[in-house]
């Protein structure tokens, strides 16, 4: 699994035109499924999510999570994120899970992440066109990666 990791003063997303969920202050998650993930990604995922400290203390220093200032995450599917660009200009998408594969594993992040963080999570929907919006506060993006664990 590989997560984009935005430190947000507000985010939002809007499904198919017509549903528009947000959060405030916390983190944006855009959420990459790959051919080869397994449910034992999601944990470490998770795990460096909620406790990555990227929120500045009282000395603007970068040593608070987003569970340490009550942040709340919004997560959204985005299979781009294994694209390759090796040949050619049009994107392959072969490394990104089929909805099959990605689907049950999207679903069991999300389960997991909502039952093990106690602050607000909001979630995009998988498949659907969605447009996001979000106040980025640095910024600060960082991409991690269940396999290259860096």
């Amino acid at each position: 699994m590989r997560a984009v990791i935005q430190r947000v003063k507000s985010a939002s997303v809007m499904i198919n035109n017509t549903e528009t969920r947000g959060i405030n202050q916390g983190l944006l998650v855009l959420l990459g499924i790959h051919t080869e993930d397994m449910s034992e990604d999601i944990d470490w995922l998770i795990s460096k999510i909620t406790q990555m400290r990227i929120f500045s203390d009282q000395d603007d220093k970068m040593n608070f999570s987003v569970d340490d200032i009550n942040g709340e995450i919004l997560v959204i599917s985005q299979f781009t994120l294994f694209a390759s660009t090796k040949k050619g200009n049009r994107p392959s998408y072969l490394n990104s899970a089929r909805p099959e594969i990605a689907i049950p594993l999207y679903e069991a992040f999300l389960l997991k992440l909502r039952s093990s963080y106690k602050n607000r999570v909001e979630v995009g929907k998988f498949g659907a066109d969605m447009q996001v919006e979000l106040t980025n506060d640095g910024p600060v993006t960082i991409i991690i990666d269940s396999k290259n664990k860096e």
